[in-house]
């Protein structure tokens, strides 16, 4: 059987392939009666599927994940190619190779984008070395760089999923949720300089780097034996321990933070967590874990349900997502992939500050270049004098000094603590008896490179 890309799928058209389940619900039609609702999805895409006879029988047949054999009639709904299944199965790869159904990133990427095709992947992992080789901490540092130093891990972390199906289940997808994390980790440093910002940093990068050896991605996304006997926490809290025994000096109690960081990531007992955090940068771990996954998660369901506003019910979060306009005056749509593509918004004259009809950081309108006069027949611009009545260079005020460009290859953070954007600064608080030292942070420096308040 020749594979059929969702890419090349046309109306009317009868189509016999295989591809991957990226969804399934069994939703009840205006008669009363379930129906199957799919997801299909190959490199190049999703496509809505349906079966309307015997869909309580044949939705047990098979799971999210798993590839499928259909046979089935294509016809329109809503503007959109959607499939009418005569028949579904589990079905193998055959011929294909794991990468045929690699599950598209949420946020639109051109293809050569995707990140184990190579660029974006190579990008994104030297900017998660840089991250590293900011940590203040020398013991920390040279703990993380031997996960990224490593021969066989580098180009695992580079081309492995972060999930099976939930969140970031793509390839390049773990490289991509813990760059995102790392960055996430030096907001939530600057926001509470109280945290010691090396150990957030560190968490980010370990918290799911050994689920390059829990899931098998060869020839699609499976748990290995030791993923599903040990799992990637564990495995992880191995790794630490291995390492760090093999750094001279590494302290005792900075193996045991880190570790307890990874081993509480995901928040609780019943979520598969051996530990519950106990740190405050173990909360922050598992809160940016949390907030950058379900972020992803809800981008892809967006992103794979045709409705306009609202997504059918999702079973796994018990309930609908709004992917309607936001209601502001940017007026813009978490995805639009399914609705015509990116699109700009103006504001309306109405609600506009200035009466104006375009959004403010639009540029007016200019006439075309053959309608403009030549260059030397323009009059002068009027927020300065001629280039010969301008004093010499030489006698005009010094410029300040611009910022040092970050070395290539170095992620330069575009973003600014919370400190040094402050309004005004706060009063300072009366002096109080002193204290009791307390303990000191497990890593050299505490919040390095927090400006303290």
């Amino acid at each position: 059987m020749a594979k059929v890309f969702v890419k090349d799928i046309q109306a009317g058209e009868r189509v016999e392939s295989i591809f991957k389940v990226g969804k399934k619900s069994l939703p009840t039609g205006k008669s009363g009666k379930p129906y199957l609702a799919v997801v299909l999805f190959d490199k190049t895409g999703e496509i809505d599927a349906r079966v309307w006879d015997n869909a309580a029988d044949i939705e047990k047949t098979f799971e999210v994940g798993d590839l499928v054999t259909v046979v089935a009639s294509t016809v329109v709904h809503q503007g959109h190619p959607q499939l009418k299944l005569d028949s579904i199965a589990k079905g193998e790869l055959g011929e294909l190779t794991a990468d045929d159904f690699a599950q598209p990133p949420p946020r639109e990427e051109p293809a050569k984008e995707v990140p184990h095709a190579g660029g974006a992947a190579e990008r994104r992992f030297s900017e998660v070395v840089s991250l590293i080789d900011r940590i203040g901490d020398p013991h920390l540092r040279q703990l993380l760089r031997s996960f990224t130093d490593d021969a066989e891990l580098a180009p695992l972390i580079k081309r492995a999923p972060a999930a099976k199906t939930i969140h970031h289940a793509y390839p390049g997808g773990l490289l991509e949720h813990t760059l995102s994390c790392m960055k996430l980790a030096h907001r939530l440093a600057d926001h509470y300089p109280m945290v010691d910002r090396d150990l957030v940093v560190a968490g980010a990068f370990l918290h799911d780097v050994m689920k390059v050896k829990e899931l098998s991605f060869e020839r699609g996304t499976e748990y290995t034996d030791e993923g599903r006997l040990v799992g990637h926490l564990v495995m992880t809290a191995q790794q630490i321990h291995a390492r760090a025994r093999a750094i001279e000096g590494f302290p005792a109690l900075l193996e045991q933070h880190v570790t307890h960081i990874v081993l509480a990531h995901h928040g609780s007992l019943e979520y598969g967590s051996p530990k519950i955090p106990a740190t405050l940068e173990a909360l922050l771990v598992h809160a940016l874990d949390e907030l950058d996954s379900r972020v992803n998660s809800w981008l892809g369901i967006m992103q794979r349900d045709q409705g306009d506003n609202w997504t059918s019910f999702d079973k796994l979060y018990e309930r609908h997502f709004w992917k309607g306009p936001a209601p502001t005056q940017g007026g813009k749509r978490p995805v639009e992939s399914r609705i015509g593509g990116k699109k700009r918004h103006k504001v309306p004259a109405a609600a506009s500050g200035d009466g104006g009809g375009e959004h403010k950081h639009e540029r007016p309108e200019r006439p075309p270049r053959e309608n403009r006069p030549p260059r030397e027949n323009r009059p002068p611009r009027e927020d300065r004098p001629p280039r010969e009545d301008r004093p010499p260079r030489e006698a005009r005020p010094d410029r300040p000094p611009r910022e040092p460009r970050a070395p290539k290859g170095e992620v330069k953070l575009t973003f600014k603590p919370f400190a040094a954007i402050a309004s005004e600064p706060e009063p300072e608080a009366p002096a109080e008896p002193s204290a009791p030292a307390e303990p000191a942070a497990p890593t050299e420096g505490g919040n390095n490179g927090a400006s303290q308040e």
